[in-house]
């Protein structure tokens, strides 16, 4: 059968009627089955479900859609009749079948669940809509219900399932999850994989136009997860919200799109998972190398003044540009964070002139969505006639704060004014590069909106940041506290809340990267946060330093104006001048090796296309570390011998079957192999 690229069949006990694209069942004990490469889908008119088969082996088991209709919950396996059909595709993601089943009766919505299966890929796509001759709401779309899951996995005690947070505020962090929990909500995405042979199921959205998404996964036993449920309508306070998910309205209404995917290795689904949200939503373009630069908000904050942030410049021109901090444009970008606007803007317009005289980029930042003076009965200066109670973002009748600021509504006119303004004053004096900060502010849901056609917090986010790409869309973007998605507005994005210097901050940073680092393929860079060097020790400096250039965009944070501290200065022209380390960061992130760390993963890898390969090992504890780790495991050929450098201490060695390392406490070690 599988050697058909297609196999349609339809087996019945009652027939109502047969049609040239499709059958219509009618509630007989029938079946209808496609076979798309490895893939097979099976119906089940009895319970209105889907099985999705790879090779042999059921991974979703009788799949079914639900949704909420005013109070109740209502799913395919409420409606009396079915039509199963199906058609050749041809589109992004390549040449496939679209499987459809359309549910009506019971004077319910007509519901069409779609399937999209491609021979050549380890995922399929699925949704649905609803659609009726009157308007009808939902806050809640389900696409993929699965009240049991198949045992997919092979039992071990290293079953693990992810955590993916919606965004990045409030030090919140990435886990790996044993299969001993109760309930799980994962946002957007997750991972159930089994860490020793890497095998994984992956489930999560593919589109963000409307819907946050949630997928709940149900206790199990340490084995294998119980149910699955994965769905549009997320809101809680992971989400930053203080009520229910907007219900999209409508004649015809549709959930988001998911991807149900099963994989051989958990790290290449979560991969994939990624790319398959570039396809559909590309990321912004850059043409240029990755970012290395400068912040003032990682030791300077509001101590930031105009002379200051001439001497920063002067200094990496006169200190570290020569010696390797640039990147392969020879550029570095040299960024003013919050406190910028106790500049005139004859100051700001001479710091971009100087850093365009030192071979640097200048940088600046905003927080478009936020009212940090919350204060309802000032006038908007931008478009008087308007106070800020006239735009925020309300929930229960109340202003919505959140990291000390109240949130504006992104479709105000007025808010629009404020970009346009704040636009206008950034291009005229020169910068090129915007950190955009509390983005998270403009998803939130709310009572209303301005603009009558938005339904949603995510649906107010994305007109938000379209208008943001229409003032700002020349520069480089670099989201810092924002959602993960969507991603296709900015360049650059914060993979985790802010850190410093110290072992406690690298290793938060590479919480984030452990799970994370498939963020690289729908925002052209991850960013660690600001490198910052003070008052840690030269082990923490290594490890700092290190989880920079493995995770993105390499920017330092400390004060290197003329009152700055000598020790800093000195410590900039030590780490941050490591030819061999800076050439690592080329914007590509590495990836974990494992994926059951108890807080977070230690070993990354990175496969280069020239045959290299760079293995790092952390050591976050207060003792020494020995290990001993299977060249097979980090992707290598285990009977070659390789030449290994380790690129901090410069020593050379070689490695057979497996590699051998000892990282002193608070330390790192990162390793360059080639045969």
């Amino acid at each position: 059968m599988k050697n058909n690229w297609l196999t349609l069949k339809s087996l019945f006990l009652c027939v109502s009627a047969l049609g040239v694209s499709g059958l219509i069942l009618s509630g007989c004990a029938e079946s209808a089955n496609l076979n798309v490469g490895e893939w097979s889908l099976e119906y089940d008119a009895h319970a209105n479900g889907i099985d999705i088969s790879k090779g042999s082996k059921l991974i979703y088991d009788n799949v079914y859609a639900s949704y909420k209709l005013a109070d109740s919950v209502v799913s395919t396996r409420d409606y009396a009749k079915h039509h199963v059909s199906t058609k050749k595709i041809n589109d992004h993601f390549g040449e496939g079948y679209h499987y459809e089943v359309t549910y009506t009766g019971n004077n319910l919505p007509a519901l069409v669940q779609s399937f999209y299966v491609y021979p050549a890929k380890d995922y399929v796509l699925t949704d649905f809509t609803l659609e009726s001759t009157t308007e009808i709401a939902s806050n809640y779309m389900a696409p993929v219900n699965v009240d049991q899951m198949p045992e997919v996995l092979n039992q071990g005690e290293n079953n693990r399932a992810l955590f993916i947070p919606f965004d990045n505020d409030c030090w919140i962090r990435y886990q790996s999850h044993p299969l001993t929990f109760t309930e799980l909500t994962s946002y957007e995405v997750t991972a159930i994989f089994n860490n020793d042979d890497r095998e994984a199921v992956v489930v999560g959205s593919v589109e963000h136009d409307s819907w946050k998404t949630g997928i709940t996964i149900g206790k199990g036993n340490i084995y294998n997860v119980g149910s699955l449920v994965c769905y549009g309508g997320v809101a809680d306070k992971t989400t930053r919200d203080s009520k229910p998910h907007g219900a999209l309205k409508g004649t015809k209404i549709k959930s988001p799109k998911i991807l149900v995917g099963f994989f051989k290795d958990w790290r290449e689904g979560m991969e994939e998972y990624a790319q398959a949200n570039a396809v559909i939503a590309p990321p912004k373009a850059w043409d240029k190398a990755v970012p290395f630069g400068w912040n003032s908000w990682g030791a300077l904050q509001f101590n930031l003044t105009y002379p200051k942030a001439l001497e920063v410049s002067d200094f990496y021109k006169e200190n570290l540009q020569s010696h390797h901090f640039v990147n392969s444009d020879n550029l570095v970008y040299t960024g003013l964070d919050s406190g910028w606007n106790s500049f005139s803007e004859e100051e700001l317009k001479a710091f971009v002139d100087r850093c365009k005289a030192n071979g640097q980029v200048a940088g600046v930042y905003w927080t478009p969505f936020t009212d940090w003076a919350k204060n309802p009965e000032r006038e908007i200066k931008e478009m008087p006639g308007y106070k800020y109670k006239d735009v925020y973002l309300y929930a229960n009748g109340k202003p919505q704060e959140l990291d000390g600021a109240y949130a504006v509504d992104p479709t105000h006119p007025a808010i629009e004014a404020m970009m346009k303004h704040t636009s206008e004053l950034f291009h005229r004096t020169g910068f090129e590069y915007v950190k955009m900060d509390f983005m998270t502010h403009g998803a939130m849901e709310a009572d209303k909106w301005y603009n009558p056609e938005i339904q949603t917090g995510i649906q107010g986010y994305n007109y938000g940041m379209q208008l943001l790409d229409k003032y700002f869309g020349d520069m480089y973007i670099n989201l810092s506290i924002s959602p993960v998605f969507p991603a296709h507005y900015a360049q650059s994005r914060r993979i985790a809340c802010d850190a410093w210097n110290k072992m406690k901050d690298t290793e938060y940073t590479l919480n984030a990267l452990s799970y994370g680092w498939w963020q690289d393929k729908v925002y052209q860079f991850n960013d660690p946060d600001h490198i910052v060097l003070r008052d840690a020790t030269d082990g923490e400096n290594r490890a700092r330093v290190t989880s920079g250039v493995i995770t993105g965009i390499f920017i330092a944070g400390d004060d290197f104006s003329k009152g700055g501290s000598k020790e800093v200065k000195e410590k900039a022209m030590k780490y941050l001048t490591n030819a061999e380390i800076n050439a690592i960061a080329n914007g590509e992130s590495f990836h974990p090796v494992d994926g059951n760390g108890e807080k977070s993963e230690n070993q990354f890898v990175r496969m280069d296309k020239d045959g290299k390969a760079y293995y790092a090992v952390f050591n976050y504890m207060d003792q020494e570390l020995k290990m001993t780790t299977a060249l097979e495991r980090l992707g290598l050929d285990s009977s070659k011998e390789y030449k290994l450098k380790e690129l901090w201490s410069g020593i050379e060695s070689t490695a057979k079957t497996n590699l051998e390392v000892t990282v002193p406490a608070c330390d790192v070690a990162i390793f360059k192999m080639e045969e």
